[in-house]
């Protein structure tokens, strides 16, 4: 008997709290991003479990996982796959990247250089890459999510504007409550917990929810209320570039897989609200000098927020 989509979630959820403990935030935005066919940045200091999210989702819906360490002499190649010549046959043979998956962790992404970090763009935007003039569609369920560390460390190039409107949604884990960090210890002083974590769902059943999540209903009202959020980012005081009609389309379609994981069919405006910030945020560049006054796009996104009138 196949789950409810909540109840897809809801397993979800607590499989991989079994190992992410005190991020439960981040884990119900991940997933509403994951059902909703997306993907996610995770931007965040070294150490606070960002690979662990990552295996701990690929092995809670039993799917292939592949991890590529983004360095500066990573070639596209690396990550597409390539052809190879074989002398048995006397013809190419391609062979797959690490990118034929279904979930991908693309660490450090923003240690490799823009080259690089653009190969993944086709990948991303129409799930399939092209190598030497013929396309190879990827897995029907193909995730991404590309850990950065924070650009003013050293080794590190900024994504463009372009690549970061590729991703549904940006999140950061930080540094967990001192209870929490307590339990990590105790879970990992034999083994660490994720070596026993055993799939809860099937990738049949993330497929269903993400299809169940496109039909939840979004009433015209709400889209223009996304749509006027969005559209205040374009005007607002210190913001050199405001987020594309690309991040109203991802903040319906993460509200709708969030209204999913309640087990309601409809969208209110607080699943907009949620997910505002970590959908647009991430899309808008900062004047300089507004920069270094401190102002940031996730504080720009609360006030849009506080001032675009919320539909009764």
């Amino acid at each position: 008997m196949s789950l409810q989509p909540s109840e897809v979630f809801h397993t979800l959820t607590q499989n991989v709290e079994t190992v992410m403990r005190g991020q439960s935030g981040a884990i119900r935005r991940l997933l509403a991003a994951f059902a909703s066919g997306g993907h996610v940045l995770l931007e965040d200091y070294p150490g606070t479990g960002k690979t662990t999210l990552a295996k701990a989702l690929a092995r809670s819906i039993g799917g292939r996982f592949k991890r590529i360490q983004f360095t500066p002499d990573l070639l596209p190649s690396d990550i597409l796959g390539v052809s190879v010549f074989d002398q048995r046959d006397h013809a190419f043979h391609f062979h797959e990247g690490p990118v034929f998956t279904n979930v991908l962790l693309a660490d450090e992404i923003n240690r490799a250089s823009p080259r690089t970090q653009s190969a993944l763009l086709e990948a991303m935007a129409e799930g399939q890459v092209s190598v030497e003039g013929t396309s190879y569609r990827l897995a029907e369920l193909f995730f991404v999510i590309a850990t950065q560390n924070p650009v003013e460390f050293r080794g590190t190039y900024p994504l463009p504007e372009a690549q970061m409107d590729r991703f549904a949604v940006q999140l950061s884990l930080g540094y967990v409550a001192p209870e929490d960090e307590v339990a990590i210890l105790s879970a990992q002083a034999q083994r660490h917990p994720i070596d026993t974590l055993a799939p809860c769902v099937s990738i049949d059943d993330v497929l269903v929810v993400r299809r169940r999540a496109a039909a939840v209903r979004m009433s015209d009202e709400l889209k223009r209320y996304a749509v006027d959020v969005v559209r205040a980012t374009r005007g607002a005081n210190g913001v050199q570039l405001g987020a594309s009609p690309r991040a109203s389309l991802a903040l319906m379609k993460a509200a709708q897989a969030l209204a999913l994981s309640e087990g309601r069919e409809f969208v209110i405006p607080e699943d907009v609200r949620e997910m505002a910030v970590p959908v647009i945020a991430h899309r808008m560049v900062v004047e300089p000098q507004a920069r270094f006054a401190g102002v940031t796009t996730a504080g720009l996104v609360e006030e849009i927020l506080a001032k675009v009138p919320m539909p009764s």
